[in-house]
Formats: structure tokens, sequence, C-alpha cells
């Protein structure tokens, strides 16, 4: 799982009031890829990203991530290496309402309310 897929989810759990969000990420393994630089794209994203939510994530995690982007080649790079190139494999996500927690296996993350899914 990106950080870029974990920063537009949230948990849905019935009778917890909204946000849901951001989910806490306990990460047993992270994977590093190289993507691409695409300025256009991170240009576009990064408006439409929860910032705090971002950047509490990434100092949750093992690197530090630069505030600020506009215009900043080096900085937009930063961006997206936190955003395209760290994956979760494996471990949770835990609703900070509910505290039930979502299974990530293999990078996708699992949001069913199922017996499958969440657990307590």
């Amino acid at each position: 799982m990106k950080l870029l897929t974990h920063n537009l989810l949230s948990s849905h759990v019935r009778g917890v009031g909204p946000p849901g969000f951001p989910l806490r990420i306990e990460a047993t393994e992270i994977r590093m890829s190289s993507v691409d630089f695409n300025p256009g794209f991170m240009t576009r994203m990064i408006p439409k990203m929860e910032w705090t939510a971002l950047v509490e994530t990434a100092e949750s995690l093992p690197w530090q991530l630069v505030d600020g982007y506009e215009k900043d080649e080096e900085r937009l790079r930063k961006v997206q290496d936190v955003l395209l190139e760290v994956e979760v494999v494996e471990r949770t996500l835990q609703c900070p309402e509910s505290g039930l927690l979502f299974p990530i296996s293999r990078g996708i993350p699992n949001m069913l309310l199922s017996d499958e899914g969440a657990t307590s």
C-alpha cells in the first residue's frame, strides 16, 4: 500500500463518527521502489492530500518529509518519494476512533468489515 493510497483511506465503521482518518499504520515490512519523477502529477496531487495526516504518517516511518513544494523540483521529488516509492507491505491499519485493525497483506489493505477483515 503506497502512502498516496493511505492518505485517501478512512474507516467506515458503523457508529463511529467521521472522520475515521487518518488510519494508523503499524508496519512489519516496508518496501522502497523507484518511480520516474512526474512533476505535473505531483503538482496536481499535493493540493488534494491531507497534508497533516501525510506528515504524521511519514514521521512514524523511517524517513523525514520536507514541508513545502512550490515549484521546487527537489521538494517535489521528496514528496513523490513518500507518496509513491514507499510501500507498506505487511501489518495493519488502525481506525483512530474504534480501534479496529484492518490487515495489510502483500501491500493490499483489507478494509472489509467482516470476519476476514477488521478485527479488534
